[in-house]
């Protein structure tokens, strides 16, 4: 009895707002407590038209009632929490608005702690004992709290829905099969739930897998991050040290030059000044003469004159050269242009190396994510354009490079190009400067009789038939020659049907092994695809059959 006053005491002094013990208690004409701060911002909230309404009864009051504080229920609250009044124990939580109610509650719900399939009503734990003491209710399906169980309730014939139609995939009521389930293969929901639960852990099973396949593959990527690290850390080591030694090298070949171009500066130096020293001593001597000369001019004695005049007159003879051309840097062009040299060459092979270097670093590939879409118009496709440039390295000698080496013709007679080893020997053909990898679009115009436009490795062959576009396992090509086009890739060609055009777009997709060509004009048009791997960067090439045959490389926005 002691516990049922206390419960009883809980719920008398209580706010139906705050779901607290009252504080401030005031009481409303209907004669419903609550806190003085609850009402008033109740009736803050709902006033309409200078309406205000009791929360638990609805009744309603015009003007607004005038609150007065409660000392009595103050009071009563004062006592209880000094006897020690306390929160309802667990099982007698009152149900708030995210809690299922219990149905069967009257005034304040409590909170549910089972809802009944068969019953299709929820329950606190006073009102659930029926159904553990009762005979006819132990058969009842018991679940957790649910807020959707009229969802199995049939909207048609308003019964529980026991069944599934197979037919149609939905859940059903026993009357269902004779109307428009007729004749539908339908099972009870039990057995259903059988069949689906042998699928779920199924899927659980195959989830699982994934789960364990997709941890081992983190620690692979982990580990693949630590070997990264390591390797980024001992590489840039060595490489600095190199470095090092490179400056060192360079440092001492600068002070090598500096000595070699004071060591002449003093040896021209001292020739010139030998001269110089030479030259004065003759105008000293020549002034000398003049002078004697002039005394001579003077003398009134004709034979003294005559006398003396083949001795005086006499002049030695002149050891200069008879004209000085003064040209200081003359005597150190020698050693700029081998300076300059050096530089060009230190600039071509750094560039190099390094494109190679940043190029041939092993790339990890996350398994985790999709592809991303091959492009499908031109301005997708024009997202990956890049500026191509071609190496005059690699050009035959045949080949004539202009407009900033985008644009190249088969000449009739060979150009002056120094040997080379990367130069083709062979074959009318050339290579792009840059490396290609990640996604890459570009165009090739052509005119007079057309090229082939290719992709190929750095170390394709330079010399004999084996160095040819398309005639070999190193390269690939779409030939365009006289109207037609054909794809080729070692030594094996196939036919491509297709419109013909003097522009032709080529899309790579390093990393996912796709290669295609385009014919370009108003539209796009497929003309070949290839799906393979590629295991070294590429390198745009183009290649002629004709003298006279132009393409160029375009500059697409």
């Amino acid at each position: 009895m002691a516990n049922k006053m206390v419960k009883l005491d809980l719920e008398s002094f209580s706010c139906s707002i705050c779901l607290d013990v009252l504080k401030e208690p005031v009481t409303i004409p209907c004669g419903h407590s609550y806190c003085m701060n609850c009402i008033k911002g109740y009736w803050n909230g709902k006033n309409k038209k200078g309406i205000h309404s009791c929360p638990q009864c609805m009744n309603t009051f015009t003007p607004r009632p005038i609150l007065e504080k409660s000392t009595m229920l103050a009071d009563l609250v004062e006592q209880l929490k000094k006897t020690g009044l306390q929160a309802a124990p667990a099982d007698h939580c009152y149900a708030g608005a995210e809690d299922v109610a219990c149905d069967f509650c009257s005034g304040r719900k409590l909170k549910a702690i089972k809802s009944c399939l068969f019953c299709l009503a929820s329950y606190c734990k006073e009102h659930l004992q029926p159904h553990y003491d009762m005979a006819p209710f132990k058969k009842h399906k018991l679940v957790g709290p649910s807020k959707k169980l009229q969802e199995n309730i049939c909207s048609v014939h308003d019964e529980v829905m026991k069944m599934f139609c197979r037919t149609d995939q939905k859940s059903i009521c026993y009357l269902c099969p004779v109307d428009e389930h007729k004749g539908h293969d339908t099972v009870s929901a039990a057995a259903e739930r059988t069949e689906r639960q042998r699928e779920l852990e199924g899927s659980r099973q195959q989830i699982q897998q994934r789960i364990q396949d997709r941890e081992k593959d983190v620690k692979l990527l982990q580990q693949e991050v630590e070997a990264i690290n390591q390797s980024a850390d001992k590489t840039e080591e060595h490489s600095q040290k190199i470095f090092t030694e490179l400056i060192r090298l360079l440092q001492k070949r600068s002070s090598d030059v500096k000595q070699q171009i004071r060591s002449q500066q003093e040896a021209e130096g001292s020739r010139v000044k030998e001269l110089q020293e030479k030259l004065e001593q003759e105008i000293t001597e020549l002034k000398r003469k003049d002078a004697e000369l002039k005394q001579l001019s003077h003398t009134e004695d004709h034979s003294q004159f005559l006398h003396s005049y083949p001795s005086v007159s006499a002049l030695s003879e002149s050891t200069h050269s008879p004209s000085i051309n003064i040209r200081p840097l003359r005597h150190f062009e020698d050693v700029t242009a081998a300076v300059s040299e050096l530089r060009d060459k230190l600039q071509d092979i750094l560039r190099e190396v390094w494109t190679n270097s940043s190029l041939t670093v092993t790339v990890v590939d996350v398994l985790l994510s999709e592809p991303e879409p091959e492009p499908k118009s031109r301005a997708d496709f024009l997202k990956y354009s890049c500026e191509i440039t071609l190496d005059p390295k690699t050009a035959n000698t045949y080949l004539l490079l202009s407009e900033g080496n985008r644009k190249v013709t088969l000449m009739t007679q060979p150009q002056s190009y120094s040997d080379h080893p990367d130069r083709f020997r062979d074959r009318f053909q050339v290579l792009s400067r840059e490396s290609l990898t990640g996604r890459c679009y570009w165009e090739v115009e052509m005119r007079g009789g057309g090229a082939d436009v290719a992709v190929a490795y750095k170390n394709i062959s330079r010399a004999g038939d084996e160095g040819g576009f398309g005639f070999n396992d190193k390269s690939l090509a779409l030939d365009c020659y006289k109207n037609q086009n054909e794809f080729w890739y070692n030594n094996m060609g196939t036919s491509i049907s297709g419109p013909q055009s003097s522009r032709v777009g080529v899309y790579l997709d390093h990393r996912a092994g796709v290669l295609s060509f385009y014919s370009v004009s108003e539209t796009m048009t497929l003309l070949h695809r290839v799906q393979t791997t590629f295991t070294q960067p590429l390198h745009a090439g183009v290649r002629f059959w004709e003298s006279g045959a132009t393409a160029e490389l375009c500059k697409v926005k």
